[in-house]
């Protein structure tokens, strides 16, 4: 029978350290004020270098040296276990290439500490040999403390917490279903960042009604895109969307169809000719129950509108940046969608064609539908737009609603003479902003409160 070796001093050496080590997590999560009531997480092999990477901002780290320490502990005690000497042998040879790649993610973490508390290069010899004792001291000593650049870490920090804001009446009165236009309310957007929970857009409610061409500004990073995919039901918040009467989010498979989307990108075959392009869109698109008159009509329509008539037979490929925009366009709108959303449908053309593409877009908002278009050259075209949808990112990093609503209201409402002022005067100062973006969210709460308490008034007296 095969006789079992256990060094029981070993195995309580490494107990004990394992335990050091374990404290002194703790107490540099504690000092760092990142940490959580849950400290027995931390002696938790494997689980403890998790949150502690997550703890300095190196999530990813973190979760390596997790496996990597479990690995090590499984290999290091199975040849005990184990009456074949050859497979023992490969197991220790495992282990020993596990704890080499341990030792650079361990020294990695060291060095990031190092970094965050401005420790010595002394500190950092201690801790190769003794990080237990070498972690306990940096929790412990009144003069070591986590320098200033490390509370600045705005990605570590970001939509971690948003800013809430007195007065917040953005809900939705229950039991509301609108029968017309747009109607959004998001409550909130979230992802799971690891093990924190981020905030990407927070409550946001809009009220757009048919025939409306709508322009959707923000800085960068405010959550544009994010915001749309939320509306389409593409990436679904926390949120009550209704199209004409319908709940986008319940109703998805049916809503989708009634949705239309130009992403920046032409996304076409450029050896294929226009006429084709569109014919295919339209035989994906149309219902099957559309007889083949019926689908030509109304491909005819829509390359009339979109001025396309001429040189349909043409190569996609050959045609210039206005065309294949508007190719693009009439690809989403030969299904004729009440939603049409497009993502700077204007990128790289020049400001007569732009200007022209958007009186196209005017003219299909004024076929009872309600387009939304991001652009980063508004002006040239703001006065064909009814409304306007101003994202800014709040201190917390987090993108909440700045303004919505007539072009002229937005200029009078920040002060600003054009749709590029307003857009700096939200952007943070690090982007070469105002970073007012704050004050402005506060303002247009109380704003929107007084004009709807207003409206609530007038209809009381009516």
């Amino acid at each position: 029978m095969y006789q079992i070796n256990i060094n029981y001093s070993s195995i309580y050496q490494a107990i004990a350290f394992w335990i050091m080590l374990s404290i002194g997590m703790i107490l540099v999560v504690k000092k760092l004020g990142r940490g959580d009531t849950k400290l027995w997480q931390y002696f938790i092999p494997g689980f403890r270098y998790y949150r502690l990477g997550s703890a300095l901002g190196i999530e990813k780290d973190g979760l390596v040296l997790c496996i990597l320490e479990i690995v090590v502990d499984v290999l290091n005690y199975s040849p005990y276990f184990l009456s074949d000497e050859n497979v023992s042998l490969i197991l220790t040879l495992f282990a020993f290439a596990a704890i080499v790649a341990l030792f650079i993610y361990q020294l990695h973490l060291i060095l990031t500490v190092r970094k965050i508390f401005g420790l010595s290069g002394w500190w950092v010899l201690v801790a190769i040999f003794a990080d237990g004792l070498a972690m306990i001291y940096a929790g412990l000593s009144k003069k070591v403390q986590p320098t200033e650049e490390f509370f600045k870490d705005e990605d570590w920090q970001a939509g971690t917490q948003p800013v809430e804001f007195e007065a917040h009446g953005l809900r939705h009165k229950s039991g509301r279903i609108p029968d017309k236009g747009l109607t959004v309310n998001v409550r909130e957007r979230t992802v799971k960042d690891f093990n924190r929970k981020r905030y990407l857009l927070k409550d946001i409610r809009l009220e757009i009604p048919n025939k409306s061409l709508v322009l959707l500004l923000g800085g960068s990073g405010a959550g544009k895109t994010t915001l749309i995919n939320a509306i389409t039901g593409y990436e679904k918040a926390d949120a009550d969307v209704y199209l004409n009467g319908t709940d986008v989010y319940r109703n998805y498979d049916e809503v989708k169809y009634r949705i239309g989307f130009v992403p920046q990108q032409n996304l076409m075959r450029m050896y294929d000719t226009v006429d084709h392009t569109i014919k295919d869109a339209a035989d994906l698109r149309l219902p099957v129950s559309m007889t083949h008159s019926e689908k030509k009509k109304k491909i005819q329509e829509v390359m009339e509108m979109l001025g396309l008539t001429a040189g349909t037979d043409g190569l996609v490929g050959k045609k210039s940046g206005g065309w294949l925009r508007r190719i693009s366009i009439a690809m989403e709108l030969v299904s004729d969608p009440e939603l049409f959303i497009l993502d700077e449908p204007d990128s790289g053309l020049d400001g007569v064609i732009a200007r022209e593409l958007f009186e196209r877009l005017r003219d299909i908002a004024d076929e009872n539908k309600i387009v939304i278009a991001i652009t980063h050259t508004p002006d040239r075209v703001a006065d064909l737009f009814d409304k306007v949808i101003v994202l800014g990112r709040d201190s917390g990093r987090v993108g909440q609603l700045c303004f919505y609503g007539d072009v002229d209201e937005a200029k009078a409402f920040f002060g600003k003479d054009t749709m590029e002022g307003i857009v700096m005067s939200i952007n943070s100062k690090d982007a070469g902003g105002e970073g007012r973006a704050d004050e402005f969210i506060k303002k247009f709460i109380e704003y929107r409160e007084k004009k709807e308490s207003g409206q609530t008034e007038q209809e009381a007296a009516g």
